[in-house]
């Protein structure tokens, strides 16, 4: 099942998300869910629960496509269930995001390069991890989500400015999107 994207200006993207446990309801069918709609909609590599209007600690990603170029992505497909980043460490880098539910809209985002990382997976087993580079970022931008932030929290004010006429046209279900949205 493809689930419709939650966009900009939809309440659940800024909602305070609930932890989950092994019993809820449908658990392995969601996710498998939340994979083809993350495949289906445009190639993504991430998806949230906030982004499907579930307002649950969820967040799955799947890196496998960059293990040509980056080797510790070979694989990598998971989901992170009431995750919690622990640590952030390492330098902050600055590279350019885009979002399912900011579509249209592409900016440099500055984020450390490393974290520390506890969450279950979808057995309900509990991991603690460290991430770098570009799996620490995609998992900080997911997680994001899961705290009801947004990437354009992270951007100067001028640049806020510069792009909200675009904001305001994904709020009026404007934009130009080949996948059903919800506002």
């Amino acid at each position: 099942m493809i689930y419709p994207i939650s966009v900009f200006g939809n309440p659940v993207l800024r909602k305070e998300t609930k932890e989950i446990d092994a019993n809820y309801e449908g658990l392995n069918e969601l996710i498998e869910n939340m994979f083809e709609t993350m495949y289906k909609t445009s190639d993504g590599i991430g998806l949230a629960a906030p982004q499907i209007g579930l307002p649950i600690r969820l967040f799955v990603m799947d890196l496998d496509p960059f293990g040509d170029d980056i080797p510790e992505l070979k694989g990598f497909k998971k989901a992170f269930i009431n995750a919690r980043i622990t640590n952030f460490y390492g330098d902050k880098v600055s590279e350019e995001e885009g979002c399912l539910s900011l579509p249209g809209i592409h900016e440099n985002v500055p984020r450390h390069n490393d974290i520390d990382i506890t969450y279950y997976d979808e057995n309900f087993v509990l991991h603690n991890e460290s991430y770098s580079g570009w799996a620490a970022r995609v998992i900080q931008h997911e997680y994001d989500h899961i705290e009801g932030k947004l990437f354009i929290d992270y951007i100067s004010p001028i640049r806020r400015r510069l792009i909200k006429s675009k904001l305001e046209a994904i709020q009026k279900g404007k934009a130009s999107v080949k996948y059903k949205i919800k506002l």
